[in-house]
């Protein structure tokens, strides 16, 4: 571009306030230059989380620099669409009155829910068990609180794009993120973006059929055989039975504790374990077969637990055909929110481009 051109773009960039001034640089022999940098407090975006039974919102600036991270668990009264939107809202204003944000400053939102998910016209189809949440228009329902772009996605998809972004699989191209907690489901990252399917539901593979367990054909609204195996509640399910038929009597109050007997030497509960790692491999060849990635990311409080990584990595190793690396998330439980602020933040780099270009001609 000529100088001139430079000198308009600057000079419209500073209007806006998307530029500041950071003093002289060094001269190379002539007029000391002037630096100037994005003013990534010229906004905010919030990556947001719904699960069965919390909130997690999760506030940067334009840069994706932290500036807050909440959680908090949902009333039980307090879980229907209408419901997490008020808690949503309320809980977001006061984070960002808390780092004196003004409302008008929030430019994009991305909510992740755990269930099959319309992305184009921002409806969430259906969320195992739940009967509030079927076909529901939740980006229009968040336009009606929200001052900003909204945009609605799959957990799980969220979470490999949060790898991506800053975890674990930033140096990947095609990837799959599985997730193993409540549910069961995978986000399919390939060739550089997540791959959502005709109907929405590629990675739902809760649904798979297993072998010799599965009679009958997966049910939309319900868990599919597979993650009432392998989530959490079948795990705590079956570790129950097992516990009550053996007089042994050791309680565990979610999944996870089973796996951590598992870790300390509980012979009962590795054996479960060792079941469950079992059919989690034989899920991570198919897809590997299938879908041929460089790398899978195991997540979820289940999925990245050592108790249930380690064997199905062991035995993974044994396979001599489309063999992947497995790695556990390096996000964790923030996977999903990362991701949601990079999807809100993709929205703000092109919100701010039509800033300067409205006509959509070339600058």
């Amino acid at each position: 571009m000529s100088a001139p051109t430079v000198a308009n773009v600057v000079s419209d960039l500073n209007d806006l306030g998307i530029i500041e001034w950071i003093g002289e640089g060094v001269s190379g022999g002539g007029r000391r230059p002037e630096n100037l940098r994005f003013k990534a407090d010229y906004g905010c975006l919030a990556g947001v989380d719904v699960t069965a039974d919390s909130i997690r919102i999760l506030l940067t600036d334009l840069n994706g620099t932290l500036i807050e991270e909440q959680h908090e668990p949902l009333p039980k009264d307090a879980r229907t669409p209408n419901a997490v939107i008020e808690v949503l809202r309320a809980s977001l204003r006061t984070i960002m009155q808390r780092h004196s944000l003004p409302w008008k400053k929030l430019l994009a939102v991305t909510v992740g829910v755990a269930g099959i998910t319309n992305v184009r016209d921002g409806i969430v189809i259906s969320v195992s068990d739940a009967n509030t949440w079927r076909d529901v228009p939740f980006r229009d329902m968040l336009k009606q609180h929200l001052p900003c772009s909204i945009f609605i996605e799959n957990d799980t998809n969220l979470a490999a794009i949060g790898e991506h972004f800053r975890g674990i699989a930033q140096s990947e191209d095609s990837f799959i993120f599985v997730s193993v907690g409540l549910g069961v489901g995978a986000g399919i990252f390939l060739n550089g973006r997540i791959v959502h399917g005709a109907s929405w539901s590629a990675g739902e593979i809760g649904y798979l059929h297993i072998p010799n367990v599965s009679s009958v054909q997966p049910l939309l609204y319900e868990f599919g055989r597979l993650e009432q195996v392998l989530g959490g509640p079948g795990i705590l399910r079956s570790w129950n039975a097992v516990s009550n038929k053996s007089g042994a009597a050791v309680k565990a109050r979610k999944a996870s504790n089973v796996l951590d007997l598992a870790l300390e030497g509980n012979a009962a509960a590795q054996k479960l374990v060792l079941q469950r790692a079992r059919l989690l491999k034989d899920v991570v060849l198919n897809l590997s077969l299938t879908l041929n990635p460089g790398l899978f990311v195991f997540g979820g409080d289940l999925g990245a637990h050592a108790a249930l990584l380690e064997p199905t990595v062991e035995m993974l190793h044994k396979s001599e055909v489309a063999v992947a690396r497995v790695l556990p998330s390096s996000l964790g439980s923030s996977a999903v929110v990362w991701g949601a602020v990079a999807v809100a933040m993709q929205d703000s780099e092109q919100r701010l481009i039509s800033l300067l270009n409205p006509t959509g001609g070339k600058m």
